[in-house]
Formats: C-alpha cells, sequence, structure tokens
C-alpha cells in the first residue's frame, strides 16, 4: 500500500461527495466491491486486491462518525496511517446480502460474528391428530400428551454440576470461532471443541449429564377452532423442545387429519350432499326436509319440472370458516329415483302417464356440476 502522501482522497476512492450520507457510501462501496472483488478479476488479480483493500480502507474511515470527522479536518494524517491488514468484519456486517449469497462470505467470516456465543433455539415439534368430520367443524378442546426435550432443572440447562459452571474453551479462548489465515482472506470456522458457544463444561450434572436438558412428557390442552380442514397446523409457540444452554424453546405443531363425512363433501367452507326424488315429486313439485351438519333439519321447496342433477343452494348452512368470517353454504343435489320394481297398480299408472307424454327421445344438453354451480351464481 503507498505511503500516507500518496494515498489518494477517499471520498476519490468511492466516486462520491464529500457531502455524501451513510447510504450514499453503502451504495457506492457495494458497487465498486463488485467490480473489485479479486475472485471476479482472475486475469488482473493483484490490481483488485490492492484496489478492494483501497475500497474497504475508505469505506471503514467514511462510515465511522469520528474518524471520518478526524480525516475531514486533517486528512490521512487524522486517522493514522496504519497499512491495511484484513477485513473489518463491521463492514461486513452491513453486507451480508451481497458477499455471503455471491461470494461465499457468509462461510468465510461466519455472519461477521454475530452468531458467537448465541444460544440455539430449540427443535419444533409435529403431532399428528386425527379428529372426526363433525369435530372438525363444530371446534372442540382436547388434551395430547408429547414427549419433549426440557431444560434440565437441577442446572437450568448449564449442563454442569450444581455450584459449578461451564469454563470457557481453551480451543477458540471462549470466541465460538477458530480464525485461520488463508493467503489474502481470514476464514472462520466453527469450533469444534465447543461447538460454538465458547464454552466447554468439566464437570457435567448427573442429572442431564452434561446436556443441558432431559426428557419429559407433558399433557397439553390443545384448542381446535371449527371449521378446520384434513392438513390445517396449529402452531403452539414455545412449546416444543428447550433450547441447548439456555436457548429458546421450538414450536409445537399440531397437523390435523380430518375424517371424511358419509353424506357431505366438503370444498374449502362449502358443503355438498345428493338427496333422491321420486318421479312424482320432480314433477309436480315437493318440500323435502334436508339433514344439516348441527342434526337438525330444514326444509327445501322443489319447484314443479324439476330436473334430475338440479342443484340447491341454502346459504350460510356450510361450514364455518376459520378466520371467523361467517359460514359456507350447502349445494344439495337432486336426483330423480327410477324404482325398480313396481306394483301392478304403480304399473298400470305409469301406462296411462305414457300415453299423454311424447314418444320421441331427444339428445339432453350437456351440464355438468361445475355448469350448474356457475348458474346458481350467475
Amino acid at each position: 500500500m503507498p505511503s500516507t502522501n500518496h494515498k489518494r482522497d477517499y471520498y476519490e476512492v468511492l466516486g462520491v461527495s464529500r457531502s455524501a450520507t451513510e447510504e450514499d457510501l453503502k451504495k457506492a462501496y457495494r458497487r465498486a466491491a463488485m467490480d473489485w472483488h479479486p475472485d471476479r478479476n482472475p486475469d488482473r488479480k493483484h490490481e483488485a486486491e490492492e484496489r478492494f483493500k483501497e475500497l474497504t480502507e475508505a469505506y471503514g474511515v467514511l462510515m465511522d462518525p469520528q474518524k471520518r470527522a478526524a480525516y475531514d479536518r486533517y486528512g490521512h494524517a487524522g486517522v493514522g496511517s496504519q497499512p491495511f491488514t484484513g477485513f473489518d468484519e463491521a463492514i461486513f456486517a452491513d453486507f451480508s446480502d451481497l458477499f455471503g449469497s455471491f461470494f461465499g462470505f457468509e462461510d468465510l467470516f461466519g455472519h461477521s460474528g454475530r452468531r458467537r456465543g448465541r444460544a440455539a433455539r430449540g427443535r419444533d415439534l409435529r403431532y399428528d391428530m386425527e379428529i372426526s368430520f363433525e369435530q372438525g367443524a363444530h371446534g372442540l378442546e382436547t388434551k395430547v400428551k408429547i414427549p419433549r426435550q426440557e431444560t434440565c432443572p437441577e442446572c437450568a440447562g448449564s449442563g454442569a454440576r450444581k455450584g459449578t459452571g461451564p469454563s470457557s474453551c481453551t480451543a477458540c479462548q471462549g470466541h465460538g470461532q477458530i480464525r485461520y489465515q488463508q493467503g489474502f482472506f481470514a476464514v472462520s470456522r466453527t469450533c469444534p471443541n465447543c461447538r460454538g458457544t465458547g464454552q466447554v463444561v468439566r464437570d457435567p450434572c448427573p442429572e442431564c449429564r452434561g446436556e443441558g436438558h432431559v426428557r419429559r412428557e407433558r399433557t397439553k390442552t390443545i384448542r381446535i377452532p371449527p371449521g378446520v380442514d384434513n392438513g390445517t397446523r396449529l402452531r403452539m409457540a414455545g412449546e416444543g423442545e428447550a433450547g441447548p444452554h439456555g436457548g429458546l424453546p421450538g414450536d409445537l405443531y399440531i397437523v390435523l387429519r380430518v375424517a371424511d363425512h358419509p353424506f357431505y363433501e366438503r370444498r374449502d367452507a362449502d358443503l355438498y350432499c345428493s338427496i333422491t326424488l321420486t318421479f312424482p315429486q320432480a314433477a309436480l313439485g315437493a318440500e323435502i326436509r334436508v339433514p344439516l351438519l348441527d342434526g337438525s333439519r330444514e326444509t327445501l321447496k322443489i319447484p314443479p319440472g324439476t330436473q334430475s342433477g338440479a342443484l340447491f343452494r341454502l346459504s350460510h348452512r356450510g361450514l364455518p370458516r376459520v378466520n371467523g368470517k361467517g359460514r359456507g353454504d350447502l349445494f344439495v343435489e337432486v336426483r330423480v329415483e327410477v324404482p325398480k320394481r313396481l306394483t301392478r297398480q304403480q304399473k298400470l299408472l305409469l301406462e296411462e302417464l305414457a300415453k299423454t307424454l311424447p314418444t320421441e327421445n331427444r339428445p339432453a344438453a350437456k351440464a355438468g356440476l361445475l355448469h350448474r354451480v356457475k348458474e346458481i351464481f350467475g
């Protein structure tokens, strides 16, 4: 690196004015660092390394308010003349999205040390629960037993014998990471001795054998809202397994499996069912009683001349919506049932009716269930 007297102006290096804001500096550094990173310039690697060092040094000074004030007043002499010896991890903390994803700096710098010493979060748990169609429709409150890892009450999660505590890891001096110098880069790796915690247990807790957690079975109350469907997931925050070394617990997810109903089919919050009509009911009209999900029945008027496959809607007689905003509808498809066996009197009556009806058969219009639903809504 050139001497202090031959250093270029830091504002010139970044290509910004002396009134540049913090955001201006970040944008300029991001753009220039992308252009001059050594990995992107293999044909002129030495020049790129020098420019990259120069950019990083300028950015490090101008982003620090005190250093910038001293530089503005005294120039390079105001911020010292120490040569650039490595990367300032605080700088790269601002650019984890840029360098972590493009150049792999998350692996090199371990997210700029921000995870060092932070206790890990506990594992999430999943519990599969089978319920009936009616239970899913009306909701319920029930209790389940959940086996999970909990914080050891004897050592409060430290893993050390009561009255003692973990000691600093000698392999990484308590940092949780071990740094290696690989040419131009300083590489950080999670310490294998303490697994990144920076601490080791010399005298393990006899209750949990140094693990910091014990296995327990807890009974939890589960409240299932009305209208849930097959595959619905309910989240219980903090009810998962305890985090190691006092970390936050994970979450518990209840995954529901709702049984089918023998009479109804559901589509979201809407219900569909089929009811048979006799020929006289379809021809002359009738009033039929439609069973509802709550066990009651509702009267449905069938107009004269109703054809087999006609679809009727009973508004707000479907399932409750999980978000609490009303209910779905109940769609009733009617099917005209043709008797397989007739009494002598029934046969005679139908023969008399047949004499009054046209005998020519004609093509029927194509109208599927989806078309009939659109007709209702249209």
